[in-house]
């Protein structure tokens, strides 16, 4: 990676590699699926120069599926670095996500990880993106009808024939792990990761280290929950899938927002964002993790980008953890039925 040189990031923020196979990134990435889809409306422009300005402070992975927005994520991404200086757009690498079938009211119809549609999806991708290749290419859920060696021996077609660098996996669990790593070397596996959403301590994150694996986590801030910027009274917009998710809803929601609220005393006595607080705490995990930042505007790019230079103490994790213990939420991360789709809660 080469920073330009206004980069914030020059000399004071090493890179992470992903997995023992994978691109070596930013400690943050760029998740850009809320420019697009599932927050309700987003503002174009202020989408882009939220790119630029991520670019701009030295981060590399932007992280998107071609489901968001049915393609408009990437046809905004790729904008993005069309408009971008030469050197930021050089240093830019692309997540896709593929598989998840669309209807034309926005609904979700299933996954399709045959090798044919793995084939079909990436160019569409390359096309919209504007790329000859894609970084980190993914399904963004297993197929249940297809064995997941196929899905993933399709991807490394592609790599053999330099459309994709690298093999990614998402929500997985450690069992589907260690199938695809046995077809092809895997970069990371995306999964959700936060202060309140653990899971993946138990089993997938060793199984991901002993196999050479690095973790993207997303919503680590859960989807705004745990950001100190939800308020107890907000209104969602229409669209935004919050409105169904188990987390903010009534009890759940009040008792999650207690956590938070238990949370910001700590933030407080260290002079720094709850924001900034909860994305350290994923920072901290390991180096082997990089956490995805969910930013629409600069403002909150900026707020995250700050979680760089929060140094977590002993005594500031202990903090943390009695704040928000493991397993202290309320309410599933997905409802019922997306639940059902994800590999690594089975």
């Amino acid at each position: 990676m080469t920073p330009n040189e206004n980069s914030r990031t020059t000399t004071t923020h090493h890179t992470r590699t992903l997995g023992s196979t994978g691109p070596s990134v930013f400690p943050l990435g760029l998740g850009c699926m809320g420019m697009s889809a599932l927050y309700g409306e987003a503002d174009r422009a202020e989408s882009i120069a939220t790119i630029h300005a991520a670019l701009d402070a030295g981060v590399t992975l932007l992280d998107t599926g071609d489901f968001y927005g049915m393609g408009h994520n990437e046809l905004l991404i790729g904008e993005a670095l069309r408009t971008a200086p030469a050197a930021a757009r050089e240093q830019a690498l692309t997540s896709v996500k593929f598989g998840a079938l669309r209807t034309v009211e926005g609904g979700f119809a299933g996954y399709d990880g045959r090798p044919d549609a793995v084939r079909n999806f990436l160019a569409y991708s390359l096309q919209r993106l504007g790329r000859d290749h894609i970084d980190i290419y993914r399904i963004a859920r297993v197929d249940p009808a297809v064995p997941i060696e196929e899905t993933v021996g399709a991807i490394a077609e592609a790599v053999e024939a330099g459309h994709v660098r690298h093999i990614g996996l998402s929500e997985v669990g450690a069992d589907t792990l260690r199938r695809a790593a046995a077809v092809a070397p895997i970069a990371d596996l995306q999964i959700e990761y936060s202060l309140i959403s653990r899971g993946i301590e138990q089993e997938i994150l060793p199984t991901a280290r002993e196999l050479g694996i690095g973790v993207t986590a997303y919503g680590v801030l859960s989807r705004g929950l745990i950001s100190g910027h939800f308020s107890r009274d907000r209104e969602l917009a229409p669209g935004d899938f919050r409105g169904m998710s188990p987390r903010f809803q009534g009890e759940n929601l009040q008792h999650n927002l207690d956590l938070v609220d238990a949370l910001r005393k700590v933030a407080e006595d260290k002079g720094v964002s709850v924001a900034q607080t909860a994305i350290a705490w994923v920072l901290s995990r390991g180096e082997d993790i990089v956490p995805l930042v969910g930013a629409r505007r600069r403002d909150r790019l900026s707020e995250a980008l700050g979680a760089m230079d929060v140094e977590l103490t002993p005594a500031d994790l202990a903090a943390i953890e009695e704040a928000v213990p493991a397993g202290a939420a309320a309410g599933d991360r997905y409802p019922a039925a997306q639940m059902a789709h994800l590999d690594s809660e089975h």
